[in-house]
């Protein structure tokens, strides 16, 4: 992959095989030759945040690993990056679409995917505000359908007072369902379990601590909102 530099890594995720990760070698690579990154609102700085392994993905990848698979469960990573729990989901025989709104992320989700000896996962381009299509780029499938569960890691990282996040779920879960979020604290998630409980959900909170090697300390939580098809009933009305 021209313009920035890789490393191959193994990520240990607790209960589960070790996966085997194409990642950006730093924060210092950068590569948006025709601007469709900055078309995007992904700034030089934020760019290569999707290409690295962080310790929130590697948290809910260990969570989707302990969690029970479901017949014809459908599964929606948002804001995948290099898409750990989606690769660990998918391997367990998880019905997985994984969603992003970097250019890039496909390529390396799939490149992984490979890399891990799996068969073939679905992905979406999944920009939670809905944009128009950007003009002068490929056209790329956007998130469609519902889903019984929505993950994600360390996607509270903005305010959201316009509920751009919630709305998006609000779009595409089912009427009962989860919605599972490893945050690392960062102090934006009050605000995200109000817009969460005007749309029917009730919120479960699991304490994360690591002293592993990844990246030192690690203090975060996992955030389980729950649904019932009564609870969404009663938004309706």
């Amino acid at each position: 992959m021209p313009g920035y530099l890789l490393k191959q890594e193994c990520v240990e995720v607790t209960g589960v095989a070790d996966l085997h990760i194409h990642s950006l070698l730093d924060r210092q690579q950068f590569a948006d030759p025709s601007g469709e990154a900055e078309a995007l609102g992904i700034s030089s700085a934020a760019w290569p945040l999707f290409g690295l392994v962080w310790p929130s993905g590697v948290h809910l990848a260990a969570h989707m690993g302990r969690r029970p698979v479901l017949a014809g469960e459908r599964i929606l990573e948002v804001g995948c990056g290099l898409g750990l729990a989606s690769l660990v989901s998918h391997r367990r025989g998880a019905l997985v679409t994984a969603s992003d709104c970097h250019p890039l992320a496909e390529a390396f989700l799939q490149r992984n995917v490979k890399a891990n000896d799996l068969a073939d996962m679905t992905y979406r381009h999944g920009n939670w505000a809905e944009p128009a299509p950007l003009a002068g780029f490929a056209v790329r499938a956007p998130v469609d359908g519902r889903y019984e569960v929505i993950m994600g890691s360390d996607v509270l990282y903005e305010r959201d007072d316009a509920g751009v996040l919630s709305g998006f779920i609000g779009r595409h879960a089912t009427s009962a369902g989860e919605v599972l979020i490893v945050d690392p604290n960062r102090g934006n998630r009050a605000r995200f379990t109000h817009q969460m409980m005007a749309l029917g959900y009730t919120l479960v909170q699991h304490s994360l601590m690591d002293l592993g090697a990844l990246s030192g300390p690690y203090r975060g939580t996992l955030l389980h909102y729950s649904r019932s098809a009564q609870a969404y009933e009663r938004t309706l009305n």
